[in-house]
């Protein structure tokens, strides 16, 4: 149950866009995703120009989502709204096939987890970026999680290449399959509940 389409998406609604963590999207949680990726690109410095970009980023995959998933026109996407839009927008597609919003957004968060811009998502940077999200108690658990992640390029080049991270990106929410790799993408799930 952990690794089901059902609760990823759960996943990236809790972890990822809920922000404010109020159990909802709204274009408030775009705006603090963009302050978050700032920051955290930036190591602790902020830039007002990477800001800028980043709230351009955030706000276009708000619109986005809101155009896809807020089918009461309320302002507010909850989890079922957002699941739907996923499975009509992203089941069965490969990255390329994604609204250019979202590709965005998964870009970026690629260069969050890449602390040491190497281009490379490698095993200490999953480590930080997974027990940054949630409660963990054992790291072989995340370990484990990374090394289901990767094949065998992945393994020589020592972790995640961008174009890599956006394929497993795309699988993670596109492919309703629980066995594939990509259910490990951020970390060892456990079962979230719909907000």
């Amino acid at each position: 149950m952990a690794y089901s389409w059902d609760n990823r998406v759960n996943f990236v609604i809790k972890y990822l866009y809920d922000i404010d963590g109020n159990g909802y999207l709204d274009e408030r949680d775009f705006t603090c995703l963009a302050l978050r990726a700032t920051i955290i690109e930036g190591k602790g410095e902020f830039s007002f120009s990477r800001w800028q970009e980043y709230q351009h980023i955030m706000l276009s995959l708000w619109e986005e989502i809101a155009e896809l998933a807020d089918f009461n026109k309320d302002g507010k996407i909850t989890n079922e709204e957002f699941k739907q839009a996923v499975q009509q927008c992203c089941v069965g597609r490969r990255y390329d096939d994604f609204p250019q919003a979202m590709k965005m957004f998964i870009d970026s968060n690629f260069k969050m987890v890449d602390l040491n811009d190497d281009g490379i998502i490698a095993a200490d940077e999953y480590r930080f970026n997974c027990i940054t999200k949630f409660a963990i108690e054992d790291i072989e658990v995340v370990d484990e999680a990374f090394n289901n992640l990767l094949n065998d390029d992945d393994r020589r080049r020592g972790g995640l290449t961008l174009s890599r991270y956006q394929e497993l990106y795309a699988e993670f929410l596109g492919n309703p399959d629980d066995g594939n790799p990509a259910v490990y993408l951020f970390g060892p799930l456990t079962q979230f509940n719909d907000s």
